[in-house]
């Protein structure tokens, strides 16, 4: 595997909307090494729903290059870019989208069964990864048997099943109460320790505060690129600028540049 997730260079993304270009990305670039933990924010209209659909290939930049792993992505077809949504990006949505008629372990299997894969080993591994998500005790559960954290379990295990370069997360706590969603969060905190790399998008400062580091966008730019150190508080830089500090900069804080 790629030792970079994701990779963009000066990616730009237009629309035109009633006769007027808008510019909802203006030359992003940015490096996800393989094993990060990212949280994109912003406000609304900043761009994060136009970087989430790029990173999971539902869209193709108006400029610029993509690559998620070893592949270039920024002039595939729609063939092209299906097969990969369907074989290296592990989609987490909000509404969890599970099928109500299939059970855990059938939702699980579902992206296996659209490439004709399943094969006793990779059922095998179906199981494998319910258990890793706790929910090995439920595999003929259905949906509306579970609740809204363990169908987001589901989700998760689901989006694990192809091995893929990346987690691409979208408010996956927006249903969720308060303990639930710390839940959810702890078990991303695991993955991530296992070397699963994860893109979160979120707008909740509470949830983006547990990646790694947090990619703040404005006005379809990138305002600040936040990292953590184990144990330390978010450092930050801007893409055109170090920020300065007015006061001493605290120990284990590492300032990132784009």
């Amino acid at each position: 595997m790629s030792d970079m997730a994701a990779r963009l260079r000066d990616v730009t993304r237009e629309y035109v909307l009633k006769g007027e270009t808008v510019r909802a990305l203006r030359g992003i670039t940015l490096d996800i090494p393989t094993g990060d933990y990212v949280a994109i924010m912003g406000a609304s209209g900043s761009g994060k729903s136009t970087m989430l659909n790029l990173l999971g290939c539902l869209d193709r930049p108006s400029a610029g290059l993509i690559h998620l792993g070893s592949d270039n992505v920024s002039e595939l077809d729609d063939d092209s870019l299906s097969e990969i949504r369907a074989t290296r990006i592990g989609f987490v949505f909000q509404a969890y989208n599970l099928i109500p008629q299939l059970t855990v372990l059938e939702n699980i299997e579902v992206p296996l069964f659209y490439q004709k894969n399943l094969k006793s080993n990779v059922r095998k591994r179906c199981v494998e990864l319910a258990n890793l998500v706790g929910l090995g005790d439920r595999l003929k559960h259905r949906p509306t048997q579970l609740s809204g954290g363990q169908q987001q379990r589901v989700a998760i295990a689901r989006s694990l099943v192809n091995d893929p370069y990346f987690i691409l997360a979208d408010e996956p706590t927006g249903n969720l109460d308060s303990i639930t969603t710390e839940e959810i969060l702890n078990l991303f905190d695991n993955l991530n320790g296992e070397g699963r790399t994860i893109i979160l998008v979120t707008h909740e400062d509470e949830v983006g505060s547990r990646a790694k580091r947090i990619i703040r966008l404005r006005d379809g730019e990138v305002e600040q690129d936040w990292r953590k150190e184990a144990g330390a508080a978010f450092s930050h830089q801007r893409p055109d600028e170090v920020v300065h500090w007015d006061t001493e900069q605290p120990e284990g804080m590492d300032e990132i540049s784009n």
